[in-house]
């Protein structure tokens, strides 16, 4: 039996009347994740590539990453600004990346599998040209396995993305198109460096969603310098009446350097929305999406219809391995994270020498495939017991139960015998709950294997 009298608060959250607010003092970081262990770097690009060469699984999910590391415009909430585009160095980029394209598209362990999901991030994959767009998607489509149901999604800023774009998006393959509008309220937009003015905004992603080509999806976010609740919900209306066919709404984490920090310090803008008020931001995105019936598919994500499906955001919380391609990209294959160089430089100069592109790699937990269950879980509201693997021959399911008994009481979650259900308030703090559930596992596995080092999963 779990001691749950061995945590604190940071786990089981604080006993309040208002769990939507109090529950933990704030939210500390975008996604959960569990202890790994550093490969030395001499044996980095030996481990990539005897995974590599290992044969895949057909059966087993899998998604493929590219990143475009650049941005015109640095967000001032941002703190992964990498290179400012400029043609030049997008072009020379975007040639290499082809290059390792076809690389790992070479490998043994690339093509005897199925990728389910690809996802072109960034930075700001829409500064690549119509042109490099289009060949980007038709040699994904060329040189991966896809599945015949595989969703592509093209990842950017609605601000020059012309017809053309479009069009040649679609023709190179692309059947997802993702926007981070983060707000369509003018100031708001200003004061965090977007580009555009709201009816600019609203005109063309009602264009696009008018096409019913591919899902449109827009990225919201709340708790930024002037949006009040007001501001808040008028972005719901306004997504509304665009006719985009999914939403994406994300809580404001601010940290690191992020220019929106020096930028309040001086007076420049207001404070972005405390924890509390965040909350209530969230309380009433999630009452007019209830409210406006679109399907809840996670904590944060609503779809009008079901063309959209956001199968990479559930995919790669999930038991899928994510094939990372181009500077900056991180993914992780056979139970290994890695991390692609995060600097332009280094990334081109191991790319024209033959090098290994991969900068940090890690060996995950033992327990990584039950850190990801769990955290596919909570992402979508529901923990299932019988998605969760065992805990050294027992149910996890089982061994958390003091912990969901706790949040139980706090008034985060439901529960019965085969599921947690997270409440409005739990799927909130979904994120904590994740992570306080993998440390707690984490603290257990410790304990258990040291009295019994033989012991194996």
């Amino acid at each position: 039996m779990l001691d749950i009298d061995k945590f604190d608060e940071s786990i089981t959250g604080v006993n309040s009347p208002d769990p939507l607010r109090y529950a933990f003092p704030q939210k500390t970081s975008a996604h959960a994740g569990g202890m790994a262990a550093p490969i030395p770097p001499e044996q980095k690009a030996h481990t990539l590539n005897r995974l590599l060469q290992q044969p895949g699984s057909k059966h087993q999910k899998r998604c493929l990453y590219i990143h475009i590391p650049f941005c015109r415009v640095r967000c001032t909430f941002c703190n992964f600004f990498q290179n400012a585009a400029s043609r030049k160095l997008v072009d020379g980029y975007f040639e290499a990346l082809m290059v390792e394209i076809d690389q790992k598209a070479a490998q043994p362990w690339t093509q005897t599998g199925v990728f389910h999901a690809v996802y072109i991030g960034g930075g700001t994959p829409t500064d690549l040209s119509p042109e490099q767009v289009e060949r980007l998607g038709k040699a994904i489509q060329r040189s991966f396995p896809l599945s015949t149901d595989c969703e592509i999604t093209l990842e950017g800023r609605i601000n020059r993305f012309s017809d053309e774009m479009f069009e040649r998006a679609l023709e190179g393959g692309f059947n997802r198109f993702s926007f981070g509008i983060q707000s369509f309220n003018t100031q708001v937009r200003r004061s965090a460096k977007r580009l555009d003015d709201r009816e600019d905004v609203m005109e063309r992603v009602a264009s696009l969603s008018a096409t019913q080509q591919a899902p449109i999806i827009v990225d919201l976010l709340y708790g930024l310098p002037y949006q009040t609740a007001e501001v808040f919900e008028q972005d719901l209306i306004d997504f509304m009446a665009t006719g985009a066919h999914g939403l994406d709404l994300y809580q404001l984490v601010v940290g690191g350097g992020a220019p929106m920090i020096n930028l309040v310090d001086k007076g420049k803008i207001p404070a972005p929305a405390t924890t509390i008020e965040k909350a209530s931001m969230y309380e009433l995105g999630s009452q007019f999406m209830d409210q406006h019936h679109l399907r809840r598919l996670s904590v944060n994500h609503w779809a009008r219809d079901n063309r959209e499906r956001s199968q990479y955001n559930s995919l790669a919380k999930t038991y899928a391995e994510v094939l990372p391609i181009g500077c900056g990209a991180g993914g992780n294959i056979g139970g290994y994270g890695m991390m692609n160089h995060r600097t332009l430089e280094t990334y081109m100069s191991a790319m024209k020498s033959g090098d290994s592109t991969v900068a940090m790699m890690t060996k995950q937990h033992a327990l990584e495939p039950l850190f990801s269950a769990l955290k596919s879980g909570f992402d979508h509201g529901v923990v299932r017991r019988d998605a969760l693997p065992a805990f050294i021959g027992q149910s996890s399911f089982d061994l958390l139960l003091p912990l969901f008994e706790v949040w139980q009481q706090r008034g985060l979650v439901t529960l019965d015998e085969q599921y947690l259900v997270l409440t409005l308030a739990g799927r909130f703090w979904a994120v904590s709950l994740a992570q306080a559930s993998i440390q707690v596992l984490q603290k257990t596995y410790q304990e258990q294997t040291a009295l019994q080092p033989a012991v194996s999963l």
